[in-house]
């Protein structure tokens, strides 16, 4: 028998979430059943998405229900096998929770190539953020040479990728970031052309009169990561026919900065006047995709050309602070937790 930890829901957050909504819990785990392989987990995901799962609310996936483990995309090697097309010593990735093992059924998991790049990266720039970034810019802003693009959090793991990939389709591309060490890496490491500290300005006026500053002939394409005053900014500067991806309403998923919000009316008039296309994604529904993602993004991660930033915290048990700390902001990079030491 292994021995697990796993990180459960305690209890649903009211608001903002607190340590006390998460609730560390030891158990063993039987040999896997037929069909199905052990896993340890070395690396485990943390992104915004996992907010609105610790909410009993409607949305476009079940929530974790009360006790049970938090969702969430791991990278583990394969410990046991019960299933013909995994072999121990595989590495693996796929959606076994805010846990140490675990055992999972193979149809569930994607064998990596540890030769390809570092493994926890089919967490970030070539799993499921790069996917996102890729089917914002490429699927929904098709985004074209000449275009002025905005990216909100454009130092997170989407928006790193977001950028870059715009860039090499031959656009200005803007990003809003919190704090001007993330901006400066925007501008020097990832080819931002201007990047916009949201602290040092206000309010969502503000945030126009500097996104018109950085964007004069106006804004053709939003990948929208964040809303509150950055969103109010680029609504107020968008281009006639431009392009909104909807990703994300990070600064909202606390039910903060509602009073930084435009109002329904407002937006509602600027989408009108300038023609707007806004239409909100799921990275799901477009994983048909997938493989065109790769064939595009991994070469240009092998050889430089898309660099990424991971933000690295030891040990499964700092999972939750980790988690909370992220939601305000507190990620610079991909966040991801080293569950376990690597494999062999």
């Amino acid at each position: 028998m292994t021995q697990a930890t796993s990180i459960h829901l305690a209890t649903r957050p009211e608001g903002e979430p607190t340590q006390g909504n998460f609730r560390i819990e030891t158990h063993e785990l039987p040999d896997p059943a037929e069909g199905e392989v052990q896993v340890r987990v070395i690396w485990l995901s943390l992104d915004p998405y996992m907010r609105g799962r610790m909410d009993a609310g409607p949305s476009y996936a079940d929530p974790v229900e009360v006790g049970g483990v938090m969702t969430g995309q791991t990278v583990g090697e394969v410990i046991a096998s019960n299933a013909e097309s995994f072999a121990k010593g595989d590495i693996v990735t796929g959606f076994t929770g805010w846990v140490s093992h675990a055992n999972a059924k193979a149809a569930g998991l994607r064998k990596l190539d540890p030769s390809r790049a570092p493994i926890q990266a089919a967490l970030g720039v070539l799993g499921m953020p790069g996917m996102t970034a890729w089917t914002g810019i490429s699927e929904i802003i098709c985004a074209k040479e000449g275009e002025t693009v905005v990216i909100s959090a454009a130092t997170g793991a989407v928006g790193t990728v977001a950028g870059q990939i715009a860039k090499t389709r031959g656009c200005r591309v803007i990003g809003v970031a919190g704090g001007e060490e993330k901006c400066r890496y925007a501008e020097d490491e990832l080819g931002y052309d201007a990047c916009i500290d949201h602290h040092a300005h206000a309010d969502g006026k503000a945030m126009a009169e500097a996104l018109k500053a950085a964007a004069p002939d106006g804004i053709d394409g939003y990948f929208e990561n964040v809303g509150g005053k950055t969103l109010v900014g680029v609504l107020n500067n968008m281009n006639t026919f431009g392009r909104v991806a909807l990703c994300g309403m990070v600064a909202w998923y606390n039910g903060k900065n509602l009073g930084q919000s435009m109002p329904l009316p407002a937006a509602w008039g600027a989408i009108l006047k300038n023609r707007l296309t806004v239409r909100g994604f799921i990275v799901g529904d477009h994983w048909d995709r997938f493989d065109a993602f790769l064939s595009e993004v991994a070469p240009k991660v092998g050889d430089g050309s898309i660099s990424y930033r991971e933000d690295v915290t030891e040990g499964l048990k700092n999972a939750p602070e980790t988690f909370l700390s992220m939601l305000e902001g507190g990620n610079f990079g991909k966040t991801l937790i080293r569950v376990g030491p690597d494999a062999g």
